[in-house]
Parts: C-alpha cells; structure tokens; sequence
C-alpha cells in the first residue's frame, strides 16, 4: 500500500466513523448533510483522481478505491463516488472542475442525451432518468455524442427541469430534462474514455461501495451472533449461524477482491471486462449477504431502529444501478461471442 492510500485509509475511517452516525443517516433521508459534505470536501476525499496542481491529490483508480468503499462500509449519504467519477471526466477533458458536489449522467445504457451546436456554445437535449442525487448535485457531468465524437459536457444542475424520486435508501434518484438547455462546457472526452463512460465507471465505484457495504454486514452479523443469546448461550455457538456466516464472510472476500481487481484495471487502461465481473460478482454477493445478515439479526434486523437497515436498503439499491448482473452478465456474454470460443482462455489467463 503506497502512503498516499495509507493516508487516505486512515482520514475516512476516522472520518466516517466519527460523523456518519445513526442520527446523521436518520436525518439525511429528509435534509442534505451539509456539514459532513464539508467535512468529505475540506479533507479532500471527493478528488483523489485530479492532478495535484489542479487541487487533487494525484492518485489512482487504486486509490479511489479506498475512498468508495469505506463510503459504502459506513453508508455515507453523499454523491462521494458521483464527484470522483464527474470530476476524472472533466479533467481528462481539460476542463475546470467546480467545487460542490457533482452528479453524473446518464445512468441507463440505453439513454443518450444530445449535444448540438448553439453559435460559440453547446446545448444539452433530452433526458435522463434516476440520476442519482440529481437535486442535490451542484453541477451534473454529461458523456455524450457531440458532432461525431465522444464528448464530456458540464452543466448547471438549474439547466434541467427536475422530476424528484429516490431509491430504496431513500436517497435521490431524479429524473433530469434538457430541453436545449446552455451548458457550462464542453470538450472532447479524454484518451481512452468511450461513449458510455459514465454507466461503465458507474458500474466500477457501485462494486467498491457494494464490497463496503459487505464488509459492515459481515461485522455486524459476526458481533451480532456473539452478542445474542438463545437457549443459554451465543447463537453463533449454533452450527447453523456459524455455516451462514462462513457463507458470508465468502462472498465478502471474494466481492472485495472482485472490486479491487477491476480498480486495479481501470489503472492500466481497458477494464470494460474486469468492470463487467466486479458488477456481477459483486451483486450476487450483495444480495446473498443481506440475506445471511438479516436472517442472523431476525425481526430487530427490519427495524426502522437498528442500524442494519441502512446497509441493506443501500446494497438492494446499488445492485440494480449502472446495470443489474443479469445485464452485465450478457454484455461479458456477448465479448465472448464476439471473440469467438477459442479466445475465451487466452483472453482469461492474459488478465
């Protein structure tokens, strides 16, 4: 681990655990944290991919990593990884990129938003659906076809008419309109960044949080299960909790591994594939570990009350988003048909 990864791991735990509270989750369901996005802000958690003579801290994919899953472990209620991946996009542009937090879109493979020419300017069209934190966003960063390339827009989160919704988590999933709307700037994407940047690295920090969230479900459960007496002694004593938390601790280690693996990749150029797995990998285990979690934790585990809730609404809502595995699953499907059944080991062991 490099010292700028050590420092970072140590800022968020610190970080996180000290303001991400249970009461600080309650009221962020209704009210934006805005004390805790200083906080994130001032320590410079939401720009760890910039240059640092652009205000960054000159990381990596890998170090990104640190931060989107210690978001995801401790369940922090803030577009963290949206303004890391807005703000990556803009500066492989070569644009400025804003303080506040940033939101990006769109989020639906299938979606395009449209980019025309306006005299000295751009203007945005169309629209996006479920973005997420849309309404909190200051600023909302667009990958889109402009005059027969791959463009990165940044507009005004004000250039959209804004149609409210959230997520299971209760936190927003709002749908954007353009209807020609001025934007901000606009400028070829940097090397490399393909047309659906924003639905592929939506994909790859959704796996780091999902790997967070596993991380906090497996602690919880394995404490939980010391804690809790039945029959005269603790239920992880019974074989069955101890085989359902095995089951667990599996899946987290292996949707860890999944989501470094794919960071990792995106560090050395391509990682449309280790992307792919990471998402499914990763989805599967998040849907079996809140599961396991909540059948150690029994009824307490549903309440409103226990903190357990606010791990698992995430991880349901976070499976779904950037591409559930079973979409994901085809597209590692289709690159496989496409290269043929030969390639198929080749193309495996060379990663």
């Amino acid at each position: 681990m490099n010292e700028l990864r050590t420092i970072l791991g140590d800022v968020v735990t610190r970080l996180f655990t000290d303001l991400v509270t249970k009461e600080l989750l309650e009221s962020s369901e209704t009210a934006w944290p805005d004390a805790l996005w200083r906080a994130v802000e001032e320590n410079g958690l939401t720009l760890p991919l910039l240059p640092e003579a652009k205000g960054g801290a000159g990381g990596s994919w890998g170090d990104a990593f640190v931060v989107a899953r210690a978001a995801g472990r401790h369940a922090v209620p803030l577009p963290i990884v949206e303004t890391i991946v807005g703000s990556w996009l803009l500066s492989g542009a070569g644009l400025d990129v804003p303080s506040g937090p940033l939101t990006i879109a769109p989020v639906h493979r299938d979606e395009r938003l449209r980019l025309t020419r306006a005299g000295g300017g751009w203007r945005l069209s169309g629209s996006a659906a479920r973005v997420p934190w849309g309404r909190a966003a200051e600023h909302v960063v667009v990958v889109t076809e402009g005059e027969g390339s791959t463009m990165v827009t940044l507009a005004a989160r004000g250039a959209a008419e804004v149609t409210q919704d959230q997520n299971l988590a209760r936190e927003p999933r709002d749908t954007l309109a353009f209807e020609s709307a001025p934007v901000i700037a606009a400028a070829p994407a940097g090397r490399g960044v393909p047309a659906r940047a924003v639905w592929l690295y939506g994909a790859l920090v959704r796996s780091a949080q999902m790997a967070g969230g596993l991380d906090y479900l497996l602690r919880q459960a394995s404490q939980y299960a010391t804690e809790r007496r039945q029959f005269g002694k603790p239920i992880g004593s019974f074989q069955v909790i101890q085989q359902n938390l095995a089951v667990l601790a599996g899946h987290t280690a292996a949707a860890g591994t999944a989501a470094a693996n794919a960071f990792r990749a995106a560090d050395r150029g391509d990682a449309a594939f280790e992307i792919a797995v990471a998402k499914v990998r990763v989805g599967e285990a998040a849907g079996i570990g809140a599961q396991i979690a909540h059948q150690v934790h029994g009824a307490i585990g549903f309440t409103y009350e226990h903190a357990l809730q606010f791990a698992t609404r995430r991880l349901w809502s976070w499976r779904a988003e950037f591409g559930g595995e079973g979409d994901w699953a085809a597209e590692l499907g289709r690159s496989v048909a496409e290269r043929g059944a030969d390639a198929l080991w080749p193309q495996l062991t060379a990663r």
